[in-house]
């Protein structure tokens, strides 16, 4: 039963409860539309906003790795491309010591050989002390290639977001550059500043073609080069293969959480119009309802 009363207005009342629901959620809607979330912050689920925080974190520390990686990518690459110059450096090592290995050359010849040599196992050193990435090299100057474990020492870097690492070994160029039966080649057919003749050239002659035998110098270098530059590409291909992975990783874990908290866009923007049209009918309902009272005056007339 109605009351006929200034004082109360059921009507007014009911009005504006539901035109407070609904612009409630009309609030809630527009949030959505406009963070795109269903969940944006812990008032709107609190456990759903918790887990999509563990994986926003998740996917900031694999991000970290795969920056960690990429820098262990470019030191490898710059390896690689100091050790490929390297290796064309001792093909033409390797030529020019068959040449001189020869004793039909001319004295001047000789010495033009020579020379090249030189400059050839100086660039060799040069590419090794320039290969360099951020200040860090992978080439162990001082070690042999036999050397291993603390003796060369490693490279290790984190590979997911977890801390997890991944090492691998220094390379050792005492035989690519430096040991004394390799470099001494530059010496060999001469006392000194003066180039030996006769017998004593045709003795030292034999040493260059001792360096082109398997176990010589020349080959050792080229072999332990070779060796290096496939090594390499196994620790590239790696890292590579983990990038890849993480990357791969982080695309499913940004798609659960979308799932978890992302908002229906499309849903929303029918829910909105919905909404518009509520709150005006509830507008105009509180107004015909605050009108109520105006009624009973025309009793008192």
């Amino acid at each position: 039963m109605s009351l006929n009363s200034v004082n109360t207005n059921l009507g007014a009342m009911v009005a504006l409860q539901s035109l407070n629901r609904t612009n409630e959620e009309m609030a809630a809607t527009q949030k959505r539309i406009s963070t795109g979330s269903r969940v944006a912050d812990a008032r709107d689920d609190g456990a759903a906003f918790a887990v999509a925080e563990r994986i926003r974190g998740d996917l900031a520390a694999t991000t970290s790795a795969n920056q960690q990686l990429g820098g262990a990518k470019g030191l490898l690459d710059t390896t690689r491309t100091g050790l490929e110059n390297v290796s064309k450096a001792l093909q033409d090592v390797k030529a020019t010591v068959v040449k001189l290995s020869d004793s039909n050359i001319t004295p001047a010849q000789r010495e033009q050989y020579m020379a090249g040599l030189k400059e050839t196992f100086s660039q060799i050193a040069n590419f090794i002390t320039d290969t360099r990435y951020n200040g860090q090299s992978m080439l162990v100057t001082a070690a042999a290639a036999t050397a291993g474990g603390t003796t060369l020492g490693e490279i290790r870097t984190v590979r997911n977001g977890e801390g997890a690492t991944y090492s691998f070994a220094k390379i050792a160029t005492a035989a690519i550059n430096g040991a004394a039966d390799f470099t001494a080649l530059t010496g060999v057919g001469y006392n000194g500043a003066t180039m030996l003749t006769g017998a004593s050239l045709l003795a030292a002659i034999s040493d260059f073609s001792s360096a082109l035998t398997t176990g010589g110098a020349v080959n050792v270098a080229i072999n332990n080069t070779l060796t290096s530059l496939n090594n390499l590409g196994s620790y590239s291909r790696y890292v590579d293969s983990q990038i890849n992975f993480n990357k791969a990783k982080m695309d499913a874990q940004e798609a659960g959480m979308g799932a978890l908290i992302d908002a229906d866009l499309a849903k929303e923007s029918a829910r909105l119009q919905s909404l518009q049209i509520r709150q005006q009918l509830g507008s105009q309902a509180l107004g015909i309802a605050n009108q109520a009272p105006q009624v009973l005056l025309s009793l008192f007339r």
